[in-house]
């Protein structure tokens, strides 16, 4: 674990921090980022299982120049910690030719006390409709997480995002949505 704080604690230090984003970071990017890169990581797999099969969970990579580093990462630690732990991934580019970069992620594990596990899907799409939080609306973050994903690449749509957004406009559609 000491190893792991002080790999969290140095990174960045060298020019080299990289975030990959797989939520709302694709379309609410973090400040200071002088270079984002569409891209994948392996071995997760993005579910709506947190509080608020191994696939490829897309998204993007933002490279925060040194000089501010320690900002981002207080903004990050202050927008994305609630119930996500610090990880280390390769993060593939969209572009085949490019090598991974090792990145930084905030990642929902199921040994966090927010881990809820696997959700019937309706009532998840239920509970999306009804919810807001700080950052706004549950389902406006669902939307835009569609969007954001599609707009990447040609590969990068995600089945269990676009079937919650089905979902849910379904019970907009026969107007079970609940309170907006």
């Amino acid at each position: 674990m000491a190893d792991h704080q002080k790999e969290i604690e140095e990174f960045g230090n060298n020019n080299d921090f990289w975030l990959f984003g797989y939520g709302s970071l694709i379309w609410k990017p973090p400040p200071h980022f002088d270079q984002r890169v569409p891209g994948y990581i392996e071995g997760y797999v993005r579910r709506f299982w947190q509080h608020s099969p191994t696939e490829r969970v897309w998204g993007a990579a933002y490279h925060i120049p040194a000089a501010h580093v320690a900002e981002v990462r207080e903004y990050l630690d202050i927008r994305e910690i609630n119930g996500y732990s610090i990880q280390f991934t390769p993060f593939h580019p969209a572009t085949d030719s490019a090598p991974p970069i090792k990145c930084l992620v905030y990642i929902g594990l199921p040994s966090n006390p927010q881990f809820l596990g696997p959700q019937d899907p309706d009532a998840l799409a239920k509970k999306i409709l009804q919810s807001k939080g700080p950052s706004g609306e549950n389902r406006e973050y669902l939307f835009n997480l569609e969007e954001a994903l599609l707009g990447l690449s040609e590969e990068s749509g995600d089945g269990h995002v676009s079937d919650l957004v089905a979902r849910c406009r379904e019970i907009e559609r026969e107007g079970l949505g609940g309170e907006r």
